[in-house]
């Protein structure tokens, strides 16, 4: 069975500064593609969770994924679900978006 996936406070302030960062840039239509491929690749992660690095850099059992090559995700599995951490877009520093 898939694990749900979560979102932190963090993840979703990340997720709305992203769409409003591609809006401002590239328009409505394009941000809303975009948050959608974001979200589902994070929705993914309920079927294999262990396929990101781990990223012990970060705290224990800290994986983190990239996303188009313009965004990496970071996550934890959980007992039951996985949580997603932080988002860090467009070379923003993912050590300060988890801090």
């Amino acid at each position: 069975m898939a694990a749900e996936v979560l979102f932190s406070r963090e993840a979703r302030a990340d997720l709305v500064s992203i769409y409003l960062w591609i809006e401002a840039a590239a328009g409505e239509a394009v941000a809303a593609a975009y948050q959608d491929r974001l979200r589902a690749a994070c929705l993914a992660l309920a079927d294999f969770p262990a396929r990101g690095t781990p990223r012990p850099d970060f705290g224990p059992d800290i994986r983190s994924i990239a996303f188009e090559r313009r965004a990496v995700i970071a996550y934890r599995e959980l007992p039951d679900s996985v949580e997603i951490l932080a988002i860090a877009h467009r070379g923003r520093d993912l050590g300060q978006e988890m801090g």
